[in-house]
């Protein structure tokens, strides 16, 4: 019952935003009306297929691209079909308003049909998010970008300037719909030579096995000093009805192993302490630990910290930026740069150098992007090279990092 009713819903968000696409076509040609129409009810159609397959069971063979796709696209149909409905409603508003007017005065020249004007609005209101998304998807989802940035640190010594570290973050090898792109990042990654690689969480979207095709991709990627890394709050299976409680945590003990497997340094709330040109350097790592009440808390940065004094300088992996105000900045204000990612950017915005940046990322988080300074100490938040629920990106670009340390 509930999914008969979801469907009428649907479909009379149809017929209410079509009213605007009739209103435009009325004067085209007949050819031209026709092919608007069976566009218009041909996305209807594709829309109801897939959710009747769901609901039926016909997608269950369906392929990851094949679902991840065609819900996409469904996704995108009513984004835009909803987005007309606000200029139809003031144009009835507008409308009913005229009618009553025409009842109180009886004046039969008032024109109660609808504005051509606010139906044009409406449809480039919902065309938008159609083609904008549209190209998120088709170009920007391996449209890897390096940012490089330099960081002064007040002390470091001159045996370590010019270090250069490589940051990735949010793989979520389990959302990649195609192999041979993702190379490009790596091609990126080992082309700066860098000294060390991070890698700051969400590795996967829920299980172990989704880095199963990836491992001869990520195992490619090579650093001076090593590739250190930390969990995220998808790696710890969190998202998924597991069986038992020992199911969840075979799948995480199965993470770790492929941390192993790749050559990358995992680190859980614990530090490594490098020697870099006779200099020393802490490389710290923790659990997730945000500040938001739906991410988990599992580090222990206390823990990890302990043993790395002396150390003068102190480089921190964590995967939530959330954790850098709440702990980071008030109690440990030796640790020079914090890395983290987690946001994504949310995948959406508007980046102009120097003139504007916006996401809606920014409402959820003081940090989402790119470095921020309190003091002596810096975070970096990686964008974020894979992608999450919707298989693009519009305007945050999947990120390599590469960090450049100097003396302040």
């Amino acid at each position: 019952m509930r999914f008969t009713i979801f469907i009428l819903v649907l479909l009379v968000i149809d017929f209410y935003s079509f009213q605007a696409v009739k209103l435009i076509v009325q004067d085209w040609s007949m050819l031209a009306k026709n092919i608007a129409y069976g566009f218009f009810w041909g996305l209807t159609a594709f829309s109801v297929f897939y959710l009747l397959a769901h609901n039926w069971g016909w997608a269950d063979g369906w392929s990851k691209n094949m679902e991840t796709y065609s819900r996409t696209v469904v996704f995108i149909i009513y984004i835009s079909k909803f987005l007309i409905l606000p200029m139809l409603l003031i144009d009835d508003l507008r409308r009913l308003t005229m009618w009553v007017a025409q009842r109180v005065n009886g004046d039969p020249n008032f024109d109660i049909g609808r504005s051509k004007f606010l139906s044009k609005m409406g449809v480039f209101m919902g065309a938008i998010p159609f083609f904008t998304l549209s190209y998120g998807i088709l170009r920007n989802p391996y449209r890897y970008k390096l940012f490089q940035q330099t960081i002064g640190i007040k002390g470091l010594s001159p045996k370590l300037a010019g270090l250069k570290i490589v940051q990735i973050s949010d793989i979520h090898s389990g959302s990649f719909t195609f192999k041979d792109p993702v190379k490009n990042a790596i091609d990126i990654i080992n082309a700066q030579k860098p000294d060390l690689v991070f890698f700051t969480g969400d590795l996967v979207n829920d299980h172990a096995d989704e880095m199963a095709d990836y491992m001869d991709v990520f195992d490619k990627i090579e650093a001076k000093y090593g590739v250190y890394s930390v969990l995220g709050n998808h790696d710890y299976g969190d998202y998924h009805n597991w069986k038992n409680a020992e199911e969840k945590e075979a799948n995480l003990e199965n993470l770790k192993e492929i941390h192993k497997k790749l050559g990358w340094n995992l680190l859980m709330n614990e530090h490594r302490i490098l020697d870099i040109n006779d200099e020393k350097i802490a490389v710290i790592g923790v659990e997730n630990y945000s500040a938001l009440p739906q991410f988990p808390k599992m580090g222990r940065l206390a823990d990890a910290h302990q043993g790395s004094d002396g150390v003068n300088v102190k480089l921190l992996l964590s995967h939530d930026p959330s954790h850098w105000d709440v702990q980071i900045v008030p109690e440990f204000k030796d640790i020079h740069v914090t890395f983290s990612g987690h946001t994504h950017g949310f995948q959406f915005g508007v980046e102009i150098p120097g003139w504007i940046r916006w996401s809606p990322a920014q409402f959820m988080y003081k940090q989402w992007a790119g470095l921020y300074q309190q003091g002596e100490q810096f975070l970096y938040v990686n964008r974020g090279l894979g992608f999450l629920g919707y298989p693009g990106r519009v305007g945050i670009l999947p990120e390599v990092t590469l960090i450049d340390l100097q003396p302040a």
